[in-house]
């Protein structure tokens, strides 16, 4: 046989080989790989994760994370260009338009616990987070008991509104609930007297708290609805392979130090639009989180 057939037969078996490979892709990979795209859903007012600035650009902390994880996956596929879609999404929205493909990754405040991951999937968390309420200092509302016949607005398809429906009841605090559409509705509410208080993670909280027009007028409760509750990128449930590709990322990018170099661009510095500086520290138990990162949904598990 001569060189040119040999090459030739190399050449065919090295090509049905990478056919093969390509084959063999399931789910998100094989969908990414076929269509050239990924999609990400983006939250519009969850500062400083996913929000949109002053061009109605998607920026934020979790943003900047799904892009690492775009930049992993495009590796992984060994793809020249891959298009990255983007895709609101809204608490009530986000987990059915991961389920039926509209989006492979959500990028923004998402917690993840154990109810959630009967539907969806979750990376290695990027957050660590209590369940507050915002309320106004002139209100004089000093714990949770001071709640007591008052409306309180939470966001709709939350674990916050959830968690104050509960402590509602076990408590007999005989709270009037309204669920708002968005953050931005609910912190409104309290803005314009039409809610004592609005229960949410308290980050979200401060955000909104630094981007009002009088950050003084209002007062972030001591008391909580919940233990730290971990945030993390939502993925399809029962898609090993393409999560398997996530995790690494988000591990790769958390142990190596990029993780707090992130974390500090958004919540230690001056961000857009309006130059707020949350001056939030990385608490002992995210750095912790960091250093040996994981997916637990269960916040016993988180600690400094």
């Amino acid at each position: 046989m001569n060189r040119k057939i040999l090459f030739g037969l190399a050449l065919a078996a090295a090509f049905g080989a990478s056919q093969v490979r390509a084959d063999e892709l399931t789910g998100t990979l094989k969908n990414i790989k076929e269509t050239g795209t990924i999609t990400l859903g983006f939250r519009d007012s969850s500062i400083p994760f996913s929000y949109l600035d002053d061009n109605q650009k998607p920026v934020g902390f979790a943003m900047d994370i799904c892009y690492r994880i775009v930049d992993a996956v495009k590796k992984e596929l060994k793809l020249e260009t891959l298009e990255v879609k983007l895709n609101p999404v809204t608490s009530a929205t986000r987990i059915p338009l991961m389920a039926n493909g509209t989006i492979d990754l959500e990028c923004g405040s998402t917690t993840n616990n154990a109810e959630r991951q009967k539907q969806v999937w979750f990376t290695n968390t990027h957050f660590l987070t209590a369940s507050r309420y915002v309320s106004k200092k002139s209100s004089n509302i000093n714990s949770i008991d001071d709640l007591k016949g008052k409306t309180v607005v939470s966001t709709a398809g939350t674990t916050n509104i959830k968690q104050l429906t509960e402590a509602n009841v076990a408590r007999s605090l005989g709270v009037t609930i309204v669920a708002a559409k968005d953050h931005a509705e609910a912190f409104l509410m309290v803005e314009t007297d039409r809610a004592a208080a609005f229960v949410m993670d308290d980050i979200l909280l401060a955000s909104l708290v630094a981007g009002s027009k009088s950050p003084s007028d209002y007062v972030i409760s001591t008391d909580a609805f919940s233990k730290p509750e971990p945030y993390g990128i939502m993925v399809r449930k029962d898609d090993a392979p393409f999560k398997k590709v996530v995790d690494a990322a988000t591990a790769a990018l958390y142990t190596s130090g990029e993780g707090q170099k992130l974390y500090d661009k958004w919540f230690m510095a001056k961000i857009p639009p309006k130059g707020l500086n949350l001056n939030t520290p990385i608490s002992p138990e995210l750095k912790a989180e960091f250093a040996k990162p994981s997916d637990s949904p269960d916040p016993a598990s988180y600690k400094p």
